[in-house]
């Protein structure tokens, strides 16, 4: 029952305790179109290099966690070993990712952007960031604050 995950003193949660089937569906619908829209923008510069969506959710995970390792990058995409290498083979091969062997474990490997990986994220980011900005700019930050409240709750579970 959802009544005992909301704090129902505020009147706006209030509102929340009737959230309908509907409701919700219009919530991941929303969802559905967000990610359509924000991840077509890119689009264009990955096809110019015969990549795509698996290519581009690894290259960003590597740019904002720059040394990860291959195992916590399995983890964090949710996808098999075997995917994993097909991608990192091709941005290995087009000289965007390098992979190092780490100092203290040789056994880990560790991933970075090359040179050329950082201007081509940027290129990509460029394509995506004036959507987002818009955004956060035309909302108060109050909004911007809870929806990133928000995001993270979904991303983390179904409680």
């Amino acid at each position: 029952m959802l009544i005992k995950y909301v704090n129902i003193s505020d009147q706006n949660m209030k509102d929340l305790l009737y959230l309908k089937d509907e409701q919700i569906k219009d919530c991941i619908q929303l969802l559905l179109y967000a990610y359509r829209e924000t991840f077509s923008d890119p689009l264009e510069i990955l096809k110019k290099n015969s990549l795509g969506a698996a290519h581009y959710r690894t290259l960003h995970l590597i740019e904002r966690n720059e040394g990860i390792n291959v195992n916590e990058l399995l983890i964090k995409l949710k996808i098999t070993k075997q995917s994993l290498n097909r991608v990192l083979k091709e941005l290995k091969r087009l000289k965007i990712i390098k992979q190092v062997r780490d100092k203290n474990d040789t056994r880990r490997k560790l991933l970075y952007l090359d040179q050329n990986g950082r201007k081509f994220y940027q290129q990509v980011f460029e394509s995506q960031k004036k959507r987002i900005f818009n955004a956060l700019k035309h909302s108060d930050s109050d909004s911007v604050i809870k929806f990133k409240e928000v995001l993270k709750k979904i991303i983390n579970g179904k409680k």
